[in-house]
């Protein structure tokens, strides 16, 4: 039996959302003047709310607005470790660590799930002790990450699809595999519904409504 715990970020682990931190921090150490473009970005998230445009087509306005279309994989990947390692020190619950450490005593596999692009969360996972992350990807060529997700968005329902999909990358049936899931937002109710065990972790309102009908355990990791 596989034993695998899987942790969403944002607001999980983080205090915060990490992805408007990590385009604001990154244009501010690159190309400050991009800064003056942040509220365009509030534009571009409005047009989210009226649904005018959907979570992918809004990250890839973001990343326009704030690094630019095309952004240096080298540049990108220096951004990423630079970023991650001010979350880990002052932004990462101590509930948080607490349950990685007692996950991994317990011999389970540590894996994060997330809708923030991979390849900066690979770089919290890491300074966490993760073991595997899954999270949206962005178009690369020639060396250049650019402005557009690649295939899903990891959130919501395609959080489910894509962490199926990694079970079966690593020839993982689920019924050979005992999966406990932590998240602090009602849109991972699929994979909360999944799940063996469902955590609700610093939950809102409406996952704790929820939580509290599907006997789901409600967990409050404090600063």
């Amino acid at each position: 039996m596989h034993a695998i715990a899987i942790y969403d970020l944002d607001r999980t682990i983080t205090y915060a959302p990490t992805w408007t931190s990590f385009l604001v921090a990154s244009a501010r150490r690159e190309t400050p003047w991009r800064l003056a473009l942040l509220p365009f970005a509030g534009v571009a998230a409005l047009g989210y709310v009226l649904k005018r445009v959907d979570r992918a087509g809004l990250k890839g306005t973001m990343q326009r607005l704030m690094l630019g279309n095309a952004w240096p994989e080298a540049r990108a990947a220096a951004a990423a470790a630079h970023f991650a390692d001010g979350v880990v020190a002052t932004g990462v619950y101590a509930g948080a660590r607490a349950a990685i450490a007692a996950d991994r005593a317990a011999g389970r596999r540590i894996v994060l799930a997330t809708a923030s692009y991979a390849f900066y969360a690979s770089a919290i996972a890491e300074r966490l002790g993760f073991d595997d992350v899954i999270g949206t990807d962005v178009v690369r060529a020639d060396g250049l990450m650019r402005a557009r997700v690649a295939g899903e968005n990891c959130y919501g329902p395609a959080k489910l699809r894509m962490i199926e999909a990694w079970l079966a990358a690593q020839g993982i049936a689920r019924a050979d595999a005992d999966i406990r899931f932590y998240t602090d937002h009602v849109s991972d109710a699929p994979t909360l519904e999944w799940a063996d065990e469902a955590f609700a972790v610093n939950a809102h309102a409406p996952l704790r409504i929820m939580a509290g009908l599907r006997g789901w355990t409600v967990v409050d990791w404090e600063r």
